[in-house]
Formats: C-alpha cells, structure tokens, sequence
C-alpha cells in the first residue's frame, strides 16, 4: 500500500472534526521515519470535553438497547475485519514496525475477540435471591456506567482498541477513545469500521493528541465514569490517582517484568523457543513477553550459548520482507533500548550478542535493533528491575529451585511468567507461589486466550480484569431490587 499523506481528524458524535487548535502532528514509519503516513489532530481539553459531551447525551439511548441489539455491531464487524484484514495489516506494519505476518496476526486475534465478546451478550444477567420475607420478591440488575474513556498503547493497537472498546459499549456505555499518536492510523480505520457496523453517532467517539491534555482531561473529568488503561506503570499509575480522587473506576494493565524458570528437567529446546518467541519475536514489545530467564547454575552455560545461537539467527528488517523482526515502534523505544544496554555493561553484566542498534543493509532510516542477551545479571542491576520493551533477555543464576521463585518475584510488577519442567510437584508448587495475574508451565509467557481473564499482580494492573468470563465486570455495577407486589 503507497501512502499518500492525509490530514485526518477526531470523530465527534458520528462526525470527522478538526482541532480548534489547528495544530497537527504527523504519523511516521518506524522502518523509514521519512515516510510519513498521515497527520493527526493535537487536540486541546476542549477538543477533548466535546467528545465526552457527545458521548455522554448519546448514553441515555444507547444504554436503552437491548444488550443483544448492542451485540449486533459487533456481529456485523467481524466479517468487516476479515474482508480488510491485509488491509489493516499493512497499516499496523507501517505504524508499529512489526513483521506483516504478525500483523496478520493481529488481525486474527482481534476476531477471536470479538467472537467472544459477541457471546457476551447473553450473560448480562443477575440473580435471584430468596428474600426473608416471602411476599417480597429480592433480585439484582447489572447496568451500565455511563460514558467512558478508553486508553490503547502502541504495541498492538487495533487489539487492544477492541478488547476494550467491544466489551464497553456491549454492555452499554458509550466510549471516549484515545489512541496513541504512533497509531492513529489504525485508529482511525478502526472508528471507520465500528461506523460502517453501524455504531449510532455518539456511541464511539475519538480524540487524538498527546497524553499529558487529552489523557489528563479524561483522567479528570468528572463526567467519564470510568477509564480503562493499557501502557507503562509511571503513567497508569497518575492516571489512577486522578480517577479515583474524583470517584471513577480505573482499569489499568501495565508494566511487566516477566520471568521464565527452566529446571533440569526441562524440555530445554521447547523452553527457549518459547523465549525466543515472547521475549524476542515483536522486538519484545508484548507486556507478557520473557525478560528475565532463571536458570539453574549448572545449565547456565548451554542455556545462554542457546539463546544466543537463535537471537544470532533471527533476521531484522522492514517488516514486509521475509524477516523475524521489524523496527521497533518508535525513537523513544530506540533509545529505552540503548539505555538499557549501557545500564547493564556499568553493572558489571555481559553483553552476550546483539546490544546495538542496526544501520546497515540499508537499515539506517529506521529503529532497528539487534535482539539482545545478556548474561551475568543478578536481581540488583536496573536490567533486571525494569521493563525495557524490547528484544532482550537477560539471565539471571541460581543455586535452587525456591531462589529461582524467590528471585522472580523480586519485582515490582506481577504480570505473566512460566516455567518448563516435567516435574508435576514443582509446577504446581510455582503457580502456587509466584506472584503473576497470568502463568505458563511448559508454554510461553505471551500466550494468551480470549476465553480465560488478563491481568496481573503488583504494579502491573489496576481493577478487575480484561477478558475471559470477566470481560464485562469492570463495565457494569449491580443494582439490588426489593419488590414486593
């Protein structure tokens, strides 16, 4: 697809509106930063207050609908997805830097998603309760929010917009969408596609612009009941102060610091593809991806020169030739990248392959890096603290089965981890222990279904959970009847 460099605007109860800013900002690709994709609206708190209005007089009839009427926008969506899919696809390549087969994939999962949120519909239900009066009849009723603003990150941004935006507005309320200014393209074919499903005006609304105005004020204003979040811990974090000093509800998936333990037991060849493909694959752009790999001391050697072997072989290069990793998203990802390179050669770590940005091959228009492991890493260095988002792995040492558990849970997040072993009693004794929302034995820590719920522990989450038999929750509150006739 040749991009041709659009000016394109936020949409406001059912229409396509400019900024009163008149200020733009422009969308780049990552595998070529002179290549612009589009210009986006930098919006003001005004720009931001009139979606929430709009969002919140189109409520009244919206929450009216019945919760399967509501389901038919998201019927009528999935096969908008499939027939745009490469489509979209392209589009994701070109903002987010990722390979076109992952975006595919993208893609794909977002169906998934929304063939369970679809289903969704029929379990907005309460319950009956026997009452200690038998003339009185004791119920409850689930209800909407009212309006309510949602958050995306880069990283997958058509996913997230719809793991969010689907269950928000089936179960009745009606949404602010920010994305970010990396992806607004995406964001922008999104909104198209829930209009073209037939979403009333008012029920969707999107504002673009940066987080610290558009994000503050949804953050604040009263009128949003709640916010729904995906990005770093720093921000998730202010965000939720500011929601709940007002009285909101905050739903926020953050940072992780994710581990993986390979016992001796292990299928050694499973256990470091599956850290290949969530620490490394996406350039390790995946919140659930392995950051930290704790390894028994006796294994340390062959465990390292292994992943090293596979990093060595992985191909970087524009996401739509034949290439395991493209760009990462964006220059501020670049130079987390660099950062955390250097942090590890002043503690002491080694750098074991990659750590380097690449220019060559006709790769010095973008953000391409080298994937990365390092070595020699103990639980006190910023490298194994702190989430990078980026293709490195570092390995950490251990003289036993419980320090491997005791030095996963050494941070402060607790979003997904995994262990391979054949041991039953050691892998329930780890999912027993270990301080994660989500948690593997014998499969990847970035493996996730849309049927089971996500989130995690610690600084990693905020509210109840996304997804699974718990997608609805956080969007509804439950209202208790006593009627007696």
């Amino acid at each position: 697809m040749r991009f041709i460099s659009t000016t394109y605007g936020n949409y406001i109860h059912g229409s396509w509106v400019d900024s009163e800013s008149g200020n733009l900002f422009a969308s780049t690709n990552p595998a070529n930063t002179e290549e612009v994709l589009g210009h986006f609206q930098d919006s003001t708190v005004s720009d931001t207050q009139k979606a929430i209005d709009a969002a919140e007089s189109a409520f009244p009839s919206w929450s009216a609908q019945s919760a399967i009427h509501r389901a038919d926008i998201l019927y009528r969506l999935i096969p908008l997805l499939a027939e745009e899919k490469n489509r979209l696809a392209t589009i994701i390549t070109n903002e987010v830097g990722k390979t076109f087969i992952a975006a595919q994939k993208e893609v794909e999962a977002s169906i998934q998603a929304l063939k369970h949120f679809s289903g969704a519909a029929n379990r907005l239900a309460g319950e009956t309760v026997p009452a200690n009066d038998p003339a009185t009849f004791t119920y409850t009723v689930q209800e909407p929010l009212g309006a309510v603003g949602v958050i995306t990150p880069f990283n997958f941004p058509l996913g997230i917009g719809i793991y969010k935006i689907a269950p928000a507005m089936l179960a009745g309320n009606t949404v602010v969408y920010k994305p970010p200014n990396d992806t607004a393209l995406i964001a922008v074919e999104l909104v198209k596609l829930f209009d073209r499903a037939g979403m009333p005006a008012g029920v969707l609304n999107m504002v673009t612009g940066a987080g610290e105005v558009v994000g503050k004020e949804m953050g604040g204003n009263h009128k949003l009941k709640a916010i729904s979040f995906t990005g770093s811990t720093a921000v998730g974090m202010e965000l939720g102060r500011a929601v709940h000093a007002r009285g909101g509800k905050m739903q926020a998936e953050m940072g992780g610091k994710n581990a993986t333990i390979i016992l001796e037991d292990a299928d050694l060849e499973a256990a470091i593809d599956g850290i290949i493909l969530s620490g490394m694959f996406n350039n390790g752009q995946s919140c659930t991806g392995t950051s930290r790999v704790i390894v028994p001391k006796n294994m340390t050697q062959e465990v390292t020169e292994r992943l090293v072997q596979k990093a060595n072989s992985l191909r970087i290069g524009n996401g739509f030739e034949d290439v395991d990793n493209g760009a990462v998203a964006n220059e501020k990802q670049l130079n987390t990248y660099l950062h955390f390179i250097e942090s590890a050669k002043r503690d002491g770590a080694v750098i074991e392959c990659g750590g380097r940005r690449l220019t060559d091959h006709g790769r010095d228009q973008g953000y391409f890096v080298a994937p990365t492991v390092i070595s020699g890493v103990t639980s006190a260095m910023e490298v194994a603290q702190e989430e990078i988002f980026g293709p490195v792995v570092a390995v950490i040492e251990v003289d036993s089965f419980d320090e491997a558990i005791d030095v996963a849970n050494d941070v402060r997040f607790g979003l997904s981890s995994a262990i391979y072993t054949k041991d039953l009693y050691k892998a329930h004794t780890f999912v027993r222990r270990i301080q994660t929302g989500v948690t593997h034995v014998n499969v990847p820590s970035n493996h996730y279904e849309n049927q089971l719920p996500f989130g995690g522990k610690k600084n990693s989450s905020i509210g109840p959970r996304e997804q699974g038999s718990t997608a609805l929750d956080f969007w509804l509150e439950t209202k208790a009847v006593y009627l007696r006739p």
